[in-house]
C-alpha cells in the first residue's frame, strides 16, 4: 500500500513543484498552497459520490454528455468555486501568477487523490499512465484556471467578469474534451497525444502571461513607489 501511495502521490507533488518554483517574484506561503491542495484532496469525494450516483442512475448516457456533464462540469465547477470562494480575496493572492500557483494546487489535490484511488483498485502498472494523462492534465486545467482568475484579479472592474468567466468555461471546455476523447475513440491514443501537447502548449504559454503580467504589476508598484518619494 505505501508502493500505491508514494506512487500516487509523486506526480501531484512534482508538477505542484514545478509550478510553485516559476514563481519569481514573491513565491507563496507553503502553508496557503497545501491548504489549496488539501481543499482540492477533500472535494474528491463529494464530486466521486455525485458521479457515482449519476452513473447508477444512468442521468447522464452517452460519451458526450458523459464527458462534459458527468466529469467536466462537476470537477472543474467544484475546483473554481472552492478557489474562488477561499482563495481569490485571500491575501496572499497579491499577484497575477499566484493564480497559477493556486489553480494548480486545487486542481492537482483533487488528482492525487483520485490517483490513489484508481491505484488502489487497478494496481501499480499504471502510475506511468496516469502520471502521464489525468494527473498531467488536472494541473493544466488549474493552470489555465488560475491564469484567468489572476488576470481578473488585476484589471479593471470592466472586464472582471469576463476573466472570471473564462476562469471556469476555458478548463471545463478542455476536460470535456479531453475525456471525450477517451470515452468515444478506439484509437483515442493518436488523439490523446496531440492534445495534451496542445494543453501543455497552452498551459506553458498562460504561465509565460502571467509572469509578464506580475512583472508588469511590480514595476508599477515601483514606480507608484518612487514618486511618492
Amino acid at each position: 500500500m505505501l508502493v500505491v501511495f508514494t506512487a500516487g502521490v509523486a506526480p501531484g507533488l512534482a508538477l505542484l513543484s514545478y509550478f510553485y518554483l516559476r514563481d519569481q517574484f514573491d513565491q507563496e506561503p507553503i502553508l496557503t498552497v497545501f491548504k489549496t491542495f488539501l481543499m482540492g484532496a477533500i472535494i474528491t469525494f463529494p464530486i466521486m459520490f455525485i458521479q457515482y450516483v449519476m452513473s447508477a442512475e444512468q442521468i447522464f448516457q452517452g460519451n458526450f454528455l458523459s464527458a462534459f456533464l458527468s466529469a467536466a462540469l462537476f470537477e472543474e465547477f467544484f475546483k473554481w468555486f472552492v478557489l474562488f470562494l477561499a482563495i481569490y480575496q485571500h491575501a496572499e493572492f497579491d499577484e497575477p501568477f499566484d493564480g497559477i500557483v493556486y489553480g494548480a494546487s486545487i486542481s492537482l489535490g483533487f488528482a492525487t487523490v483520485e490517483n490513489i484511488l484508481y491505484l488502489a483498485a487497478n494496481g501499480i502498472s499504471f502510475a506511468l499512465g496516469r502520471a502521464l494523462l489525468p494527473v498531467s492534465s488536472h494541473a493544466l486545467f488549474g493552470v489555465i484556471m488560475g491564469y484567468y482568475l489572476g488576470k481578473a484579479k488585476f484589471q479593471t472592474n470592466k472586464s472582471q467578469k469576463r476573466w472570471i468567466f473564462y476562469s471556469f468555461f476555458a478548463p471545463f471546455i478542455l476536460h470535456g474534451l479531453y475525456d471525450f476523447i477517451l470515452l468515444s475513440e478506439k484509437n483515442w491514443l493518436y488523439y490523446i497525444l496531440p492534445f495534451m501537447l496542445f494543453l501543455w502548449w497552452l498551459g506553458l504559454r498562460k504561465v509565460k502571461h502571467a509572469h509578464l503580467l506580475t512583472k508588469r504589476l511590480y514595476g508599477r508598484k515601483i514606480q507608484n513607489k518612487n514618486a511618492s518619494i
